[in-house]
């Protein structure tokens, strides 16, 4: 039996070693979304990783930038494969170059949706629970080239205060503290009064929800969800999409679209890290999803 599992394991090894031979592919590249720390975000990709070289045969390799910005940079010069982008970080790469990636896949939640939100959020302590109660405070935006840490709140925030988003309009100070991660720590230590990060706003507070970055922060042992209080929340953003490069060999990339739609039936525990939480693995998904936030952020660079 040993044996034949041997067989079965060079076998497989030497299709993706031809695989990848044929396609004139040496290696491949990961790009990973900022959110959290970057060791963290290398070690729930690891497992990923490693699939990836089993199906391929060719190393791959994993790169976590500091910013969103490193990974749309990545994807327009060619550097990078794949990566996992929010909906407004696709819409990034999508307006300097259509034909740079191809979204192909999307998180689907427990409930079989692949929408989110932004999350508004402060500290039970301080009083907040509420927008109204956040004028003249600080507050945190993430990451600029983030859909629910930036694009969709610069928004939809202003709809609800009637005022801008310049730090002395309604907020006292409006502050970029780099992406989610930073924002809850800042949130959680009192830097600033309030934020806003991404959750798929399902399950249980006290868990921070099912997925998102309150999830993992939860997981990371980062914060207590009993601390913080939501105090707003936005439409339904759709979920972004896992992109490959558009010039990769259609071998390549129908492999890859193939394993990661695979990830949750094969590995839970793997997808858990990849997914940011508790979800049912990744669905086919295409350009038409994310019309209305290229819209939204060809506007609001205008």
């Amino acid at each position: 039996m040993k044996k034949l599992i041997a067989a079965a394991l060079a076998s497989t090894a030497l299709t993706g070693a031809a695989l990848a031979q044929s396609a004139d592919v040496t290696e491949f590249r990961i790009g990973i979304l900022g959110g959290e720390n970057a060791q963290d975000r290398m070690n729930s990709y690891e497992c990923l990783r490693g699939y990836t070289e089993e199906r391929l045969g060719v190393p791959a390799k994993l790169f976590a930038p500091a910013d969103y910005n490193g990974v749309i940079q990545g994807l327009l010069g060619g550097t990078l494969d794949m990566a996992w982008l929010g909906a407004s970080a696709y819409a990034a790469v999508y307006l300097q170059d259509p034909e740079a990636v191809e979204p192909v896949l999307v998180k689907i939640n427990l409930d079989g949706s692949y929408g989110y939100h932004s999350i508004g959020f402060a500290r039970k302590d301080a009083g907040i629970n509420t927008l109204e109660d956040m004028q003249g405070k600080v507050f945190g935006f993430g990451d600029p080239n983030s859909t629910s840490g930036y694009l969709i709140p610069s928004i939809e925030i202003p709809q609800t205060t009637g005022a801008t988003m310049e730090s002395g309009d309604y907020f006292g100070e409006v502050k970029f503290t780099g992406g989610h991660e930073q924002t809850i720590v800042a949130v959680n230590n009192g830097d600033v009064a309030g934020g806003v990060t991404w959750a798929d706003g399902q399950g249980n507070w006290e868990d921070g929800y099912n997925s998102g970055a309150l999830r993992k922060a939860v997981d990371a042992g980062l914060v207590d969800m009993n601390d913080l209080v939501e105090i707003w929340r936005s439409k339904p953003i759709p979920e972004g999409p896992v992109v490959l490069r558009k010039d990769l060999p259609e071998e390549v990339k129908t492999t890859m679209t193939q394993l990661v739609d695979e990830l949750h039936e094969m590995d839970a525990d793997c997808a858990y890290g990849v997914a940011a939480g508790e979800s049912l693995g990744f669905d086919p998904i295409a350009h038409d999803a994310y019309v209305s936030i290229v819209e939204a952020r060809k506007a609001k660079s205008n």
